[in-house]
C-alpha cells in the first residue's frame, strides 16, 4: 500500500511529506468540514454517476459543480491526442490527454501514475508528443514496454514476447556441439541432439527461467492446444496464437495469428506510436489515440 496525502482539490496522492500538490498546486493536509449527504447527480463533463458525498467525478476528474477544477494534465487540454487505459474485458476507462512536449509515466513519478502497481517503476516511460506525432521512451524500467503487433515484424535474437500471460524471449539456437568421452574414454548417455535454429525462452516470476523449447525446424507456432508449443492453462492465449520463423539472415519474423488479445514486442529504447496502437506498463494496457 502506498501512503500519502490526497489533494482535496485534485484527488493526486502526494508525498507524506508534501504541504503543497505536485499537480494543481493547492495547499496539502487541510481538514475538510463534512457536509449533508446528498443523493447521486450526473458528472457535468461525461454524464458518469457521482455519488452524493463526492466533490469530483471518479471517471473523469470534473467537479461535480461543473468548476473547471480537474488536475492540470486534464484541466484545459485541448488535444484531442490521449492514451485511454483499458480494462481486462476490453472496457475504457481513465484517459490522458497529450499536449506538445514530454509525459512521464510510472508508479511514482508523473502525469501518467498508477501508485497500487508493482510492476510499474517509479519513474517506467516518458510520452513525446511532437509536431503530430508520438513516440514512447523506456526509462530504463524494471519490466520494459511493450507494444501490441499490428503485422509481421522481423526482430533479432534476444526479443521478448509477451503472449497471454507468457513472457518469452526468442533466441537464436546455440552451435551444435560435438559429443566428447571423459578421461576413461566413456561418452554420457542422452536424448538425441537435433540440429536447430530456434530457440524460446520462458521467464516465470521474479525472472527465473521455466520453459526452454529448441524447435526442430524453422517455425514455431504458440498456442493454448494443437500446437508446438502449448499452454493451456493460459486464459488469455488463443487456441493459435502466434508463429515465429527463424529466417536466413539469423533473425525471425514474429506473426499473430488472429489471436483475441494480441501478441506484444519488448521495445527496445524508443518506438514511434501510431493511432489505435496498444502498450503494456506493468499491468496497464493503454491505447494510443492521435488527433
Amino acid at each position: 500500500m502506498t501512503l500519502g496525502l490526497v489533494c482535496d482539490a485534485c484527488d493526486t496522492l502526494s508525498p507524506l511529506s508534501a504541504t503543497l500538490c505536485s499537480v494543481c498546486g493547492a495547499a496539502l493536509g487541510s481538514k475538510a468540514v463534512p457536509g449533508p449527504t446528498s443523493s447521486p447527480r450526473s458528472c457535468p463533463n461525461c454524464a458518469s454517476e457521482i455519488p452524493g458525498q463526492h466533490r469530483f467525478c471518479g471517471f473523469c476528474g470534473t467537479r461535480s459543480d461543473g468548476a473547471d477544477l480537474r488536475p492540470v494534465w486534464m484541466a484545459g487540454a485541448t488535444s484531442k491526442t490521449r492514451l485511454v487505459l483499458l480494462g481486462s474485458d476490453g472496457q475504457e476507462g481513465l484517459s490522458f490527454p497529450l499536449t506538445e512536449g514530454e509525459h512521464v509515466a510510472g508508479r511514482l513519478e508523473g502525469a501518467v501514475m498508477f501508485p497500487e502497481d508493482r510492476l510499474l517503476s517509479p519513474r517506467h516511460a516518458t510520452f513525446l508528443f511532437q509536431a503530430g506525432k508520438l513516440w514512447v521512451r523506456d526509462d530504463a524500467s524494471h519490466n520494459g514496454v511493450f507494444v501490441k503487433l499490428r503485422a509481421p515484424k522481423i526482430v533479432p535474437s534476444g526479443t521478448l514476447l509477451l503472449i497471454g500471460e507468457q513472457l518469452l524471449r526468442v533466441d537464436a539456437a546455440q552451435p551444435d556441439i560435438l559429443p566428447y568421452p571423459d578421461q576413461e574414454g566413456t561418452y554420457f548417455y542422452c536424448s538425441p541432439h537435433r540440429q536447430a535454429r530456434l530457440t524460446l525462452v520462458q521467464f516465470l516470476v521474479g525472472g527465473d527461467v521455466g520453459l526452454l523449447y529448441r524447435s526442430r525446424g524453422d517455425t514455431i507456432t504458440i498456442g493454448r492446444e494443437m500446437n508446438d508449443l502449448n499452454f493451456p492453462e493460459d486464459p488469455f492465449i488463443s487456441g493459435r496464437h502466434a508463429q515465429i520463423v527463424a529466417l536466413e539472415d539469423g533473425r525471425f519474423q514474429v506473426t499473430d495469428l488472429g489471436s483475441k488479445n494480441g501478441t506484444y514486442e519488448k521495445v527496445p529504447r524508443m518506438v514511434q506510436l501510431q493511432n489505435g496502437d496498444q502498450i503494456f506498463l506493468g499491468q496497464q494496457l493503454l491505447r494510443v489515440e492521435i488527433g
